[in-house]
């Protein structure tokens, strides 16, 4: 009896459980979609943007000044990289942790002190603290919640350092939304800029521009940026509750294996107990005979 009440309540707590990976699963399930619309209105706003970036910059015929398109030496980066606050996303926090200390582990002969770590995502600030540094900033508040404003504000921040001069060189690390199935992790520059004509295009259109090529692009430019970091953070944040909900998914999917499984072996424990329990009754009642 005491095997039946053991197997009963592991029984309960396994249907307990599933119903929270349940629960976790349809929220997760909810919020991509949202942000699935959000990130997929993004892509291609930001895509024409850099498109008319690429135009301007390779088809100019004056030279252009701005300190975003100019490539220097590095002698000090900053490494952008973006997680979740929480678990529960199978490898999403893992992952972008271990490629983080593979960036990092690449910078190491400029010195740690000329390495500046912005983890978005309370698991990534985590990351960065085993790691010995010291996050440049507490921005877990808004991890969970991208919103343009506040990309704008972090943006503009490496912006400012990296035109003054404080840093030479700026990456961002997020997770890429292709399905619901697949992120994939992107690892690419964020400073300096890079205009360059894609491959199969020899030269840019001479388009026909007003008030002038400087005075766009030095308009044109920091929106980009701002727009990409924003568009990185969004498709992080996609990222994560397709990760999350893939999870929860399979997780109650075990769940209920496992409840099926101990389901079975509980009835025949309980059968076995009740045959034994009536060849007792039989066996005693031949004996009184």
């Amino acid at each position: 009896m005491a095997q039946l009440k053991e197997i009963k309540n592991r029984i309960q707590s396994v249907r307990s459980t599933q119903k929270i990976t349940s629960a976790m699963m349809m929220i997760s399930s909810a919020r991509l979609v949202k942000t699935q619309r959000l990130i997929q209105s993004l892509y291609p706003y930001e895509q024409s943007l850099y498109r008319m970036l690429q135009l301007l910059a390779a088809g100019r015929e004056e030279s252009i000044d701005s300190p975003f398109l100019q490539t220097r030496a590095v002698k000090r980066v900053a490494i952008v990289a973006f997680s979740s606050n929480t678990g529960l996303a199978g490898r999403f926090n893992d992952d972008i942790a271990e490629k983080l200390k593979k960036v990092v582990a690449n910078y190491m002969p400029l010195g740690k002190e000329n390495i500046l770590l912005y983890p978005i995502g309370e698991k990534v600030a985590k990351a960065v603290r085993s790691m010995g540094f010291k996050p440049q900033g507490d921005y877990s508040a808004i991890s969970e919640s991208p919103f343009y404003h506040n990309a704008q504000q972090i943006a503009g921040k490496l912006m400012e350092m990296y035109q003054k001069g404080e840093i030479d060189h700026v990456e961002l690390i997020y997770h890429h939304f292709l399905t619901k199935g697949s992120q994939v992790i992107i690892n690419e520059p964020f400073l300096p800029i890079e205009p360059k004509i894609p491959d199969g295009e020899k030269s840019a259109p001479n388009y026909i521009v007003e008030p002038d090529r400087r005075t766009i692009l030095t308009q044109l430019i920091p929106k980009i940026l701002k727009v990409k970091f924003y568009t990185a953070h969004l498709d992080s944040v996609t990222s994560e509750h397709a990760a999350r909900m893939t999870a929860m998914r399979i997780a109650t999917d075990n769940a209920d294996d496992l409840s099926e499984e101990l389901t079975l072996e509980y009835n025949k424990l309980r059968q076995q107990s009740i045959t034994n329990e009536l060849l007792d009754i039989v066996g005693g009642s031949f004996g009184n005979a």
